[in-house]
């Protein structure tokens, strides 16, 4: 697959007074592998401002922070951790590729950037969210709003970037900042941006605690769930899990009337503040729901797939005895018991059809025969 070739698309360059154009590009008379694509993405970002962390220009993740680095100054703490998971993962699959010398490049980057978030990424008690253009912080306790943004915190942990012990003081005050179990919502920042000078885009013309302004963005909401998880923290993530799972938001006609969306999907986001707390918003967000099925089936009851192996890592409740789950491949199920033999949720040993997988990992073969799987974990 990296060696398909793909035509590039082609567009006029920003003007000097543009931010954004909205235009149908052309296609490209000039054509690259796929991986020299994602070697050209990745070389283009590695653009850095003075703390050495990534350039956010006019949004990273949050697009409505579009005018947090507009300037061409401003650096994103957030995207500094992103940037680092893309790194080490693509040195993995540069190597599987035959090119050791990227690989080696992606790493020294990787391991620079780690430096610098280390340097320049701490606030005290949490991770920046970014720099203005002008140098000033944003995500800081010095701030007036947003003092703490989600995404820096949970991926500090997700990407493994983060020193381990401020990573687990950081998602401390995730927890006791902006989980709301009163109104049943993980909050993306707080406070909402409202009426301090602060100017980070069109995130302050939502109200203060509408969508990302302060509300629940579901998409963060998860992401804050699935570091818990890789944590080892179980009994807090399967909390938060029951938190922003929407059944949750309309088992009795009070919570209907409060949410007064469908509670059946995910909602992209949920409002904190009053007269609208704990209200649905934008249903049927389909980025939000694929997350929330990772998290489920990879960070909590832990199985991956990779290639044609299907590993686990469970993170389960501590009442948790056993679970069943039919997995299906092509047109073969696999029947997957997994039962807890001791405390912890390591996997201690892996059968398939009573044979002992000395790997501990399912070989995933499409052969039309159910297969019985047994996975002992303690």
């Amino acid at each position: 697959m990296l060696d398909e070739r793909i035509n590039f698309i082609e567009g006029r360059l920003l003007k000097t007074d543009e931010e954004a154009y909205y235009d149908l590009p052309t296609r490209s008379e000039k054509s690259g592998t796929l991986f020299e694509h994602c070697i050209r993405a990745i070389m283009n970002g590695l653009r850095f401002g003075q703390h050495g962390l990534p350039l956010m220009g006019s949004g990273d993740w949050n697009d409505s922070m579009n005018r947090v680095g507009h300037q061409g100054r401003g650096e994103s703490i957030w995207l500094a951790f992103f940037l680092y998971d893309v790194l080490t993962k693509f040195s993995e699959i540069a190597l599987l590729h035959g090119d050791a010398a990227f690989a080696e490049f992606c790493t020294s980057e990787a391991a620079a950037l780690r430096q610098k978030i280390r340097e320049f990424g701490w606030d005290g008690n949490w991770y920046l969210r970014a720099y203005f253009d002008n140098g000033e912080p944003l995500g800081s306790a010095a701030n007036a709003e947003c003092q703490i943004d989600s995404i820096a915190q949970s991926w500090s942990v997700l990407s493994g970037a983060g020193d381990p012990d401020r990573s687990k003081i950081a998602m401390e005050n995730v927890d006791r900042l902006l989980v709301k179990r009163d109104t049943s919502l993980v909050q993306l920042l707080e406070p909402p941006f409202d009426k301090s000078e602060i100017d980070p885009g069109y995130i302050k013309g939502y109200s203060p605690g509408v969508r990302e302004n302060g509300g629940q963005y579901t998409h963060a909401a998860i992401w804050v769930i699935m570091a818990f998880a890789a944590m080892g923290d179980s009994t807090r993530a399967w909390e938060l899990l029951s938190i922003i799972n929407p059944l949750n938001h309309g088992s009795t006609p009070e919570e209907v009337a409060i949410y007064k969306a469908e509670p059946y999907i995910v909602s992209a986001d949920v409002y904190s503040l009053q007269p609208h707390a704990g209200r649905g918003g934008w249903t049927w967000y389909t980025g939000a729901a694929g997350w929330m099925y990772r998290l489920i089936m990879e960070s909590l009851l832990g199985l991956t797939l990779d290639v044609e192996r299907l590993r686990f890592a469970p993170c389960l409740p501590a009442d948790w005895k056993s679970f069943l789950l039919h997995y299906r491949y092509h047109e073969t199920y696999y029947n997957i018991t997994v039962t807890r033999i001791g405390p912890r949720c390591e996997v201690v040993s892996v059968t398939v059809d009573d044979i002992l997988q000395i790997d501990s990992a399912v070989l995933l073969v499409d052969d039309c025969i159910e297969h019985l799987v047994e996975v002992k974990i303690g």
